[in-house]
């Protein structure tokens, strides 16, 4: 595998291993979980057992298959917040630099306004008002994120609106979208990939924290902030429950970090270093 003409490093591989890995799990959790999403199978937080790889959580659920369905929801529910808040975010930030003057106003300080109020609170806000359904949840991260997203596609792209091949494509009389798709996006690519990555990274904690919070993937879907805080009472007697959604938050994390640590030092490296790492 190669991205811009460089190899992975080790800790490339074990970032894209890790990713790879619980993708799988996300894609093929019906499959592969011992019981259903929902099935109660044993008694409260009972021991891990040859039935019960990892125990079971509060109300006697297996914790192995809610963590896998788990990955299912939380990851999916992340990956498209990311996506759908790139399209919007890319999408404005291109348009603000190539649209002028007054259209660069009107949508950067639309954009200042909302990001005036902690993102935290703007959230918390909205899903208290209109409730915390998944398109709900999806389309309140996605236009809150894209935002940040807005942000580095406008200060990338009037950076690339000066040069003189986007001059000579606005002599030819081509179109703003033209401008914009064929001249800008992909000369901004570079730098928006290893965005995605910490985009990624933010809102696959941020659905996290606010399902802990209880305003994220609601019950009987399995997610794994939720399922730590509903086993978060049994740490006090010794069970190990809540920790495993916290382990695979954490790894997922680090994963991604890997790979866009890796990103990031290939687009940092002068244009002359070796493509071998």
């Amino acid at each position: 595998m190669r991205l811009f003409g460089h190899k992975p490093t080790t800790l490339a591989w074990v970032g894209l291993a890790i990713i790879g890995f619980f993708s799988l799990i996300a894609v093929l959790a019906p499959l592969l979980a011992p019981h259903e999403e929902g099935a109660v199978v044993s008694d409260t937080w009972a021991p891990a057992s040859g039935s019960f790889l990892l125990g079971t959580d509060n109300i006697g659920r297996d914790m192995l298959t809610r963590l896998m369905y788990g990955a299912r929801m939380t990851i999916g529910v992340a990956l498209t917040c990311t996506i759908l808040s790139f399209i919007i975010g890319t999408t404005l930030g291109l348009l603000a630099a190539v649209g002028g003057s007054l259209l660069d106003q009107v949508l950067s300080r639309s954009v200042d306004i909302m990001l005036s109020i902690p993102l935290l609170v703007f959230a918390l806000m909205i899903l208290s008002m209109f409730g915390s359904s998944i398109p709900t949840l999806i389309i309140t991260i996605a236009i809150l994120d894209s935002t940040r997203v807005f942000r580095l596609a406008r200060s990338v792209a009037l950076n690339l609106v000066v040069l003189d091949y986007v001059e000579a494509a606005r002599l030819r009389g081509e179109g703003l979208w033209w401008l914009m798709r064929r001249e800008i996006l992909p000369n901004a690519l570079p730098p928006m990939i290893s965005e995605f990555g910490l985009r990624f990274c933010f809102n696959f904690l941020f659905v996290a924290g606010l399902s802990f919070l209880g305003l994220g993937i609601q019950p009987p879907y399995a997610d794994w902030g939720g399922m730590v805080r509903e086993n978060g009472r049994a740490i006090a007697f010794g069970v190990s429950a809540p920790l495993w959604p916290a382990i695979a938050i954490s790894i997922v994390t680090i994963g991604v970090n890997l790979v866009v640590d890796w990103i990031l030092s290939i687009n940092a490296r002068p244009s002359g270093a070796s493509a071998e790492m």
